[in-house]
């Protein structure tokens, strides 16, 4: 595959200059653009959620209760001055809320980490987790997926100043950081069995672990990277190429829930409608320096 179509089934454009890569690094987002896209978002009609028990009961409810993180720069970001959240997941949370209750301010939110997405879920404590939800067949054993909503893949993040690292071929011997309950150890195992891996609990705590270097690397998925690329500190740098089989981002649902007819299909409307464009462009591609909007993945 050519780094060309591994950049746009990434759905990110990278230009690489000097070694490293050359983003819209600090860019904050367009809080007045995100906020009018949302508003301006579908609105179900009657007929619509009475055709779905999932989608009903958040209507009955008032609320639509919703798992997320707070600390995704590009995709789920909480503004402490105004105490919203915006990002690419963000807006298709809020979207999807106002698609059932016709507000896209009316959810309860619940914090999730890798390793809590599926209970939370079993334990009906939240109608929904989006929160870049790999799809697998582990999980889909547990919970439902609608979607996908998004692709990616892995990639690995190193300090600006090491050179010793130039892909994931250079992670033998080397003591790397990933998330417990993520994708991420499963591909350490595929890609590189002979690197050290230490699991944190959050993507907070191990690019805190490469920064303060008590990790050499820190691999998982391609977008979460650019998370931290995107902040502008520049003290990390990718390396390589984006790696390994494509990651479709899924929303997670209850075993067995109707929902996944019903969400699958406001993502479809939202792609068809130009929404998902919009939201991508505001979210990441402004921010990332993209011009390029890449096509959603097929839905089911």
């Amino acid at each position: 595959m050519s780094i060309q179509s591994i950049l746009k089934s990434t759905a990110v454009a990278l230009a690489i200059v000097s070694g490293g890569p050359l983003f819209a690094q600090g860019t904050p987002i367009n809080t007045a653009e995100f906020d009018a896209l949302v508003a301006q978002g579908p609105v179900a009609d009657a007929a619509t959620i009475a055709s779905s028990t999932w989608a009903s009961k958040i209507k009955q409810a008032g609320t639509l209760r919703l798992g997320g993180t707070q600390t995704s720069n590009l995709f789920s970001l909480l503004n402490e001055k105004d105490g919203k959240m915006r990002g690419f997941d963000a807006g298709l949370a809020q979207l999807l809320t106002r698609y059932i209750l016709g507000d896209g301010s009316k959810y309860k939110f619940t914090q999730v980490t890798s390793s809590t997405r599926e209970q939370v879920l079993i334990n009906d404590q939240v109608d929904m987790v989006l929160a870049t939800y790999s799809i697998t067949p582990a999980r889909a054993e547990k919970i439902a997926f609608a979607g996908p909503y998004y692709t990616s893949q892995a990639g690995v993040l190193v300090k600006a100043n090491n050179k010793t690292i130039q892909s994931y071929n250079d992670l033998a011997g080397k003591k790397v950081a990933t998330q417990a309950g993520s994708t991420g150890p499963a591909i350490l195992a595929q890609f590189a069995p002979k690197a050290v891996v230490q699991e944190f609990q959050t993507h907070q705590e191990a690019l805190d672990g490469l920064r303060q270097g008590r990790v050499d690397a820190y691999v998982t998925d391609y977008t979460l990277l650019l998370n931290a690329l995107s902040l502008g500190t520049g003290d990390t740098q990718l390396a390589g190429a984006p790696f390994g089989a494509q990651d479709p981002y899924g929303i997670g649902l209850p075993k067995g829930s109707d929902g996944v007819a019903f969400v699958n299909a406001f993502l479809k409307k939202v792609e068809a409608d130009g929404t998902w464009a919009k939201l991508w462009t505001i979210a990441i591609g402004q921010r990332t320096g993209s011009t390029a909007v890449p096509t959603p993945p097929a839905i089911p």
